[in-house]
């Protein structure tokens, strides 16, 4: 099978695309390489990927209207697998109009792109942040995402509703996953498990937000990129029993889905702090600080329906993953 995979030099697009050469797809990436963070760790996720005869790759913006719809004229990509967007929560206070670029205009060329070239299906990330300030956990796909606390929030949430109109206009299939807190090897460097294993190592202080007073559902990559795949094998289609008298958040009767897709164990804060010290042999010098903006105190993924779905079943339990990202991180920086 030909899949596009959007975002190939970034952690999740990388590691799907190595899965899916792995089982002899055949992949056309693309990526824009911007300076967001360390270019050459992005260089060093494609390095892995480039030389592989399934794999061709393409640098761009997909915010390029022309230059996305030569892509897809031609490459005609059966299934699409949407993971290119501009992260960051925090990133976004300051830098709003780089997110209405990459995770809106971008996310319409997309989907342009798969409704006029017969996509069979296109699976895109969206984001735990959508749920905002809910603080009902744990989080489920029926509740309501109506008051996002993040831009990057907003344009998650926009993202599956230009979605939903795509499959109720053209039946073009389409399935939204919500992230909940992934790590693991070759990670982002903007996010906590790198931040603070990179300062820890160093002997410098981390900062700990919300005086430590936070839950994450942190997501190995491995759990992460099997049930990615496993969506993608499975296109979306009309649910028979959905009732616009009672409408229900999660469902449509048009060809499209919304997922959790995170750990479904929620870490304490200090406790996931206390595991890298476990990892690395380090004890951490704390930072405490106070809620920022955008933040929210906790995320607890609901993964039910995706179990399902699609059989999806996170493995890797915290101790485990970061076990392995602190072997990755000292071999890849040589420490």
């Amino acid at each position: 099978m030909k899949i596009l995979v959007t975002g190939t030099a970034g952690f999740i697009g990388a590691a799907v695309a190595e899965r899916l050469l792995a089982r002899n797809d055949e992949v056309v990436g693309i990526d824009n390489v911007n300076d967001y963070y360390d270019v050459s760790l992005k260089r060093a996720r494609l390095d892995r990927l480039i030389h592989h005869e399934s794999y061709r790759h393409h640098e761009f913006d997909l915010a390029d209207e022309n230059a996305t719809r030569a892509l897809f004229e031609k490459e005609r990509p059966q299934r699409v697998i949407h993971l290119a967007a501009q992260a960051g929560v925090r990133y976004s206070i300051d830098h709003p109009h780089a997110y209405g670029s990459a995770n809106l205009s971008a996310f319409l060329n997309v989907l342009e792109g798969c409704r006029h070239h017969g996509t069979e299906h296109l699976t895109y990330a969206s984001s735990s942040s959508v749920y905002g300030g809910n603080t009902k956990t744990p989080f489920s796909e029926q509740d309501a995402v109506d008051h996002p606390v993040s831009l990057y929030a907003a344009t998650k949430k926009a993202n599956e509703s230009m979605a939903h109109t795509y499959s109720h206009l053209y039946s073009l299939p389409t399935t939204g996953l919500r992230f909940f807190t992934v790590y693991g090897p070759w990670g982002r460097p903007d996010m906590s498990p790198f931040l603070f294993v990179k300062r820890i190592l160093a002997g410098e202080p981390i900062d700990v937000f919300n005086h430590g007073d936070h839950q994450r559902d942190f997501t190995y990559i491995d759990d992460i990129v099997e049930g990615v795949i496993r969506v993608s094998d499975q296109p979306a289609e009309p649910d028979a029993a959905y009732d616009p008298r009672c409408p229900d958040a999660s469902r449509s009767s048009a060809p499209w889905r919304v997922f959790n897709i995170g750990c479904e164990r929620p870490i304490q804060l200090m406790r996931y702090i206390e595991v890298i010290e476990e990892c690395t042999g380090r004890k951490a010098i704390k930072n405490m600080l106070p809620m920022q903006p955008g933040d929210v105190k906790a995320t607890y993924a609901d993964v039910s329906a995706l179990a399902s779905a699609v059989g999806y079943r996170p493995e890797t339990s915290l101790e485990v993953g970061m076990q392995r990202f602190v072997e990755w991180y000292r071999e890849f920086y040589r420490l």
